[in-house]
C-alpha cells in the first residue's frame, strides 16, 4: 500500500552555548492535521538584538502561515506556499529595519524542510543546514552560502585550509538584507528518511562522524538532540546551537 502522509516524531534544542550573552538562534518544528511536516532553523545576524528579531520573524511567520494554510491541495501548491512566505518573511524583515535605523544591518540564515507526501521540499539560504540519514548513511543536502564554500568551489582553497580560514563565517547571502531574496530550493522524492537540520553553532563544533553515529543509535529523538547539544557545548560552545531532529514512523520503502 503507497504511504501518502507520513507520521512520525521530532524534538528539538535551542541552547544559549558557553560563550555568548544572547540566543540568536530559533527553530520550530510543526506537524499539521494532514501530516505535512514543517522543520525550520533560523540563526540570526546582526547583533544581539537585531539577530534576535530577525531569525524570530522567520521562525514565527513560517508557524503561522503554516498554521493558517492547514492543508495543501497538491505539490505544486506546497511549492508556491514555502517560495512566496519566505518572500513576505524577507519583506517584512527588509522593511522593518529600512523604518528603524537601529534594525538596520540585521537578517538570518534561513533552513527550511517541508514534507509533502512523498516529496521533500528543502529551502536554504546562509549556513544553517539540513541533512538526511538515508540508507544507513547521513548526507549534508544543502549547500552552506559562505565565502569560505565559494573559495572551495571555485578551487582557491581546499577544504583543509577552509576550516582554518579566517572569513569562514562570512555568509554571501541570509534572509531580510534587501527587497528581494534569492535562495536554494531543492526538492527530492522522500521515503521516511530521517532529517536533521542544525545552525553552524552544532556542526562546527560536532564533527560530521559524531553526528552520524548518533542519530544512527538506538536512543529517542529527545535524547539524540540532547547529545548532540551537549557535544558541541563539550567541545567550546562556542556559539548558540540550534537543531531539530524529524524520525518518521513509517518503514523506508
Amino acid at each position: 500500500m503507497k504511504i501518502k502522509n507520513y507520521k512520525g516524531t521530532f524534538s528539538y534544542l535551542c541552547d544559549i552555548g558557553k560563550i555568548r550573552n544572547s540566543n540568536e538562534d530559533r527553530v520550530k518544528g510543526i506537524v499539521n492535521s494532514y501530516n505535512n511536516v514543517l522543520l525550520v532553523v533560523a540563526d540570526g545576524m546582526g547583533g544581539h538584538k537585531k539577530g534576535e528579531f530577525a531569525s524570530t520573524e522567520v521562525v514565527e511567520f513560517l508557524k503561522k502561515e503554516f498554521k493558517k494554510k492547514n492543508r495543501f491541495a497538491s505539490f505544486f501548491d506546497a511549492h508556491f506556499w514555502l517560495c512566496s512566505t519566505v518572500k513576505k518573511i524577507n519583506k517584512n524583515i527588509f522593511n522593518y529595519q529600512d523604518n528603524n535605523e537601529e534594525y538596520r544591518g540585521m537578517g538570518s540564515t534561513i533552513c527550511v524542510a517541508l514534507i509533502y507526501k512523498r516529496r521533500l521540499l528543502v529551502l536554504n539560504a546562509g549556513d544553517s543546514r539540513c541533512y538526511i540519514l538515508k540508507n544507513g548513511k547521513l548526507e549534508q543536502i544543502t549547500e552552506d552560502q559562505t565565502y569560505v564554500r565559494y573559495l572551495l568551489n571555485s578551487g582557491q582553497i581546499n577544504e583543509k585550509e577552509a576550516l582554518t580560514h579566517p572569513k569562514r563565517h562570512y555568509l554571501t547571502n541570509a534572509i531580510g538584507l534587501f527587497p528581494t531574496f534569492s535562495y536554494d530550493l531543492n526538492v527530492y522524492e522522500y521515503h521516511g528518511e530521517s532529517l536533521f537540520l542544525c545552525s553552524d553553532g552544532l556542526y562546527n563544533n560536532v564533527s560530521f562522524q559524531d553526528i552520524e553515529a548518533n542519530l544512527k543509535s538506538e536512543n529517542s529523538v529527545d535524547e539524540k538532540v540532547n547529545a548532540l547539544v551537549n557535544l558541541a557545548n563539550f567541545n567550546g560552545g562556542n556559539d548558540n546551537i540550534s537543531c531539530i531532529l524529524w524520525e518518521s514512523l513509517n518503514d523506508q520503502n
